[in-house]
């Protein structure tokens, strides 16, 4: 069924959520403490994901380098959220979203040098500045968490990407496995600060709900995109979120943004519309197909046979 659907159709859905929970989130802010609503997100997740998938069972049956893989993805997302929560309580949603993608073009600029790498990185380097520029001096702690989950949201986007063409499990089954890895990882960081919310009912749905819009159905859309779109293809229309970010942060936590602001989200926009990643290199049994099947011993001896006819 999942083959069916667009992949490109599961990525704006991705685009959409991943944002709005987070928008929810920071109206929860007021009933639970920052690092007690990023463990509310994964744990709820996680329970979800548990019920679903039943993840133990695939992680059961990998190497010991598939099991590092999800131990590394675990611990990044883990992170990445305590990290992107505390961003986004100091600061706008649209500057943590515009600074989230810095490393990503960075990381494609170096990885492909060309003028057009280049100019997508210094417009994206612009952008970020005049974002930074307004809330440094007011908020560095907001800004250091933003570049924080910046790098490693280009950490979650390698390992993603790598869990969901990997052939030993399914990437959504890796994904959940992981999710559980980020639970146990989180709760020594926020789990005390979510105490009070076992208290508190309306706290507790909350979080199932901020759980499921930002964990569950962007990851898992995220996931579903990757496996059939190319990585370059996936990082140009990564270009619309913080254009998202934008306007679910003015609709939803009537974030208006300045002129400055609007110029630097754009300049970030543009970059990541600009950029390009090289091209992924062909399998060698890729190559192989494409070659075709060997010619028979016989085919390749007849013309030796035939040409040495002809000397005679």
């Amino acid at each position: 069924m999942s083959d069916r659907v667009p992949p490109h159709l599961y990525f704006v859905l991705s685009a959409i959520f991943h944002y709005l929970g987070p928008a929810f989130a920071v109206l929860l802010f007021v009933r639970v403490d920052v690092l007690g609503v990023a463990w509310l997100r994964i744990a709820s997740a996680a329970l979800v994901f548990a019920l679903w998938r039943r993840p133990w069972r695939a992680f059961a049956v990998l190497d010991r380098s598939g099991r590092r893989l999800l131990f590394a993805w675990g611990a990044v997302l883990a992170v990445m959220n305590a990290c992107f929560y505390v961003a986004i309580d100091r600061l706008p949603l649209a500057t943590v979203a515009a600074i989230e993608f810095l490393p990503v073009i960075a990381l494609a600029a170096l990885g492909a040098r060309s003028g057009r790498n280049a100019a997508a990185l210094a417009l994206a380097v612009a952008g970020v500045y005049m974002l930074t520029g307004v809330h440094l001096e007011g908020e560095p702690l907001g800004v250091a968490l933003a570049f924080a989950n910046a790098g490693l949201f280009a950490a979650y986007i390698v390992l993603a990407h790598r869990v969901s063409r990997s052939g030993a499990l399914s990437g959504i089954d890796g994904l959940a496995a992981s999710m559980l890895i980020a639970a146990v990882v989180v709760t020594p960081i926020g789990g005390w600060q979510a105490i009070p919310a076992f208290s508190d009912p309306v706290a507790l749905l909350a979080g199932l709900g901020v759980g499921i819009c930002s964990s569950v159905i962007p990851y898992v859309s995220d996931q579903l995109a990757m496996r059939r779109l190319p990585r370059a293809t996936y990082a140009l229309m990564v270009s619309l979120l913080p254009a998202t970010a934008t306007v679910i942060g003015i609709v939803v936590l009537t974030q208006i943004p300045s002129a400055t602001d609007l110029a630097g989200v754009a300049l970030v926009i543009a970059g990541v519309a600009l950029h390009r990643e090289p091209p992924e290199p062909i399998p060698q049994s890729a190559r192989a197909e494409r070659a075709g099947p060997p010619a028979p011993a016989s085919s390749r001896a007849e013309p030796a046979r035939r040409h040495s006819e002809a000397a005679l």
